[in-house]
C-alpha cells in the first residue's frame, strides 16, 4: 500500500463515526472530473458492477505508475468520496503496491461502522475491479510481441 493511502486510511481509522462521514463528503468534492476522452467512453465495459451507484473507472499504466481516472455521482457521496480517496491514495503509484493493497481496505479505515452492507460491499468492488485493471495492464505490457 502507498504511504499516501496509508495515511488517509489511518485518518479515517482514527476518527470518530461523524469525522468519517465528513471525511468522505471532503474528499467526494475533490474528484477531478473525467477527462473528456475518458468520459465520452462512459459505459458497462468501464462500470464497476458491485456497485449500485453509477461509478466508472479507467486504469492506465503511464511510464510504469499507474493512472486511475474516474466518476461516481455527486448524489452518492460516500461512493464519491471513496472513489476519491482511492485516486488520491494510489493515482501515481507503483502496480506492484496497488496489487498489495489489502482487500479489506474498506474495514480497515473503519467505514463499515458507518456505511451500510451494500455500499461496503460497492466500495470494496471498486478497489477489486481497479486490481484487476491493474493487473490486466502489467500482463498486457508484459506480453511478449506478437510476430
Amino acid at each position: 500500500m502507498t504511504a499516501a493511502l496509508d495515511a488517509i486510511i489511518s485518518e479515517l481509522r482514527e476518527s470518530d463515526r461523524q469525522e468519517r462521514i465528513d471525511m468522505l463528503i471532503d474528499f467526494a468534492g475533490s474528484l477531478p472530473p473525467l477527462p473528456p476522452e475518458h468520459d465520452a467512453r462512459k459505459d458497462a465495459e468501464h462500470r464497476v458492477e458491485e456497485c449500485q451507484s453509477p461509478v466508472f473507472l479507467f486504469v492506465e499504466l503511464v511510464d510504469d505508475r499507474v493512472a486511475l481516472f474516474a466518476d461516481a455521482p455527486i448524489e452518492a457521496p460516500t461512493v464519491r468520496g471513496f472513489v476519491s480517496v482511492l485516486m488520491e491514495g494510489l493515482g501515481g503509484a507503483k502496480p506492484e503496491e496497488v496489487l498489495k493493497v489489502p482487500a479489506d481496505l474498506v474495514d480497515r479505515s473503519g467505514l463499515t461502522e458507518v456505511l451500510g452492507m451494500l455500499r461496503v460491499r460497492g466500495l470494496t468492488g471498486v478497489l477489486r475491479r481497479i486490481q484487476r485493471e491493474v493487473a490486466r495492464a502489467v500482463a498486457f505490457r508484459d506480453a511478449p510481441p506478437v510476430s
